[in-house]
C-alpha cells in the first residue's frame, strides 16, 4: 500500500514545500520549520547535485513524521538513484514514460508536470499519482484547475508556480489537491518558515471546510 498511502498523505497535507539547498544543514532547518507549521512534505530538487544526499539525511533525521520526495527528476536514472536515496515520491517539470514504468514498478508516486490536457491523460493512463500543471500555473493562475477538471473531475492535480498566501485559497476552491511553495518555504529562519507554513495551513484548511458546508 506504499504508493496508496503516500499518495493519500500528500492530498491531505495539500502544500508542498519545493527545496533546493546547498548543505544538508539548511535542509534540516527548513524541514524543521515546515513540521512547526504543519506542513510535513518536502520535495528536494535535483537542480543541485547533492540532493541524494540532503533526501537520505532528512529520510533518516525525521522518520516517518516527514514525507521527502525528489524534484526535478527528468529521467529514468535520477529517478532510480533518488528512490535508492530514500525519495517517497518523484515530481518532475515534464512527462517521461521510463520515469512513470519505474516509479510504478517500485510503487512509488510519481507527478510529472503537464501543460495540456492530452499530455494529462496519457500521463494518468501511464500510472500518474498526480498531474503537476507546470508551469502553467504561473500563467493562468488558479482557473486552470477547474478547466482540467472539468471534462476529467477525480484528476489529482498539484499546482506549482505562483501560489502565495494571497490566492492558495482560490486554489483550493477549484479543486487543486495540493499547492507547491517555493520562498515562502524555504526562505528565513525556521521560525519564519513555520509561521509560513501555519498561515498555509490555515488558509487551506478554511477553503477546504468552506467547500464542505457548501
Amino acid at each position: 500500500m506504499q504508493k496508496a498511502d503516500i499518495t493519500k498523505r500528500i492530498a491531505q497535507t495539500g502544500a508542498m514545500a519545493i527545496v533546493r539547498v546547498e548543505t544538508i544543514e539548511r535542509g534540516m532547518e527548513i524541514a524543521s520549520g515546515c513540521l512547526a507549521g504543519g506542513v510535513d512534505c518536502l520535495e528536494i530538487s535535483y537542480t543541485l547535485p547533492n540532493a541524494g544526499e540532503v533526501i537520505q539525511a532528512l529520510r533518516t533525521r525525521f522518520q516517518e513524521r516527514l514525507l521527502v520526495g525528489a524534484g526535478t527528476v527528468l529521467d529514468s536514472e535520477t529517478a532510480r538513484h533518488a528512490i535508492l536515496n530514500g525519495a517517497q515520491f518523484i515530481i518532475a517539470p515534464n512527462f517521461s514514460k521510463e520515469v512513470a514504468i519505474l516509479c510504478n514498478r517500485y510503487q512509488i508516486p510519481y507527478a510529472p508536470g503537464c501543460t495540456s490536457l492530452s499530455e494529462a491523460i496519457q500521463a494518468l493512463e501511464a500510472g500518474a499519482a498526480f498531474i503537476k500543471a507546470f508551469p502553467i500555473s504561473d500563467f493562468y493562475g488558479p482557473k486552470l484547475v477547474s478547466v482540467f477538471k472539468t471534462p476529467l473531475p477525480y484528476m489529482p492535480i498539484l499546482a506549482s508556480g505562483g501560489i502565495d498566501l494571497n490566492n492558495v485559497k482560490k486554489y483550493v476552491e477549484r479543486g487543486v489537491d495540493c499547492c507547491g511553495f517555493g520562498s515562502l518555504l524555504t526562505k528565513g529562519s525556521s521560525d519564519d518558515i513555520a509561521q509560513n507554513a501555519q498561515k498555509i495551513q490555515q488558509a487551506i484548511f478554511s477553503a477546504r471546510q468552506g467547500m464542505t458546508h457548501n
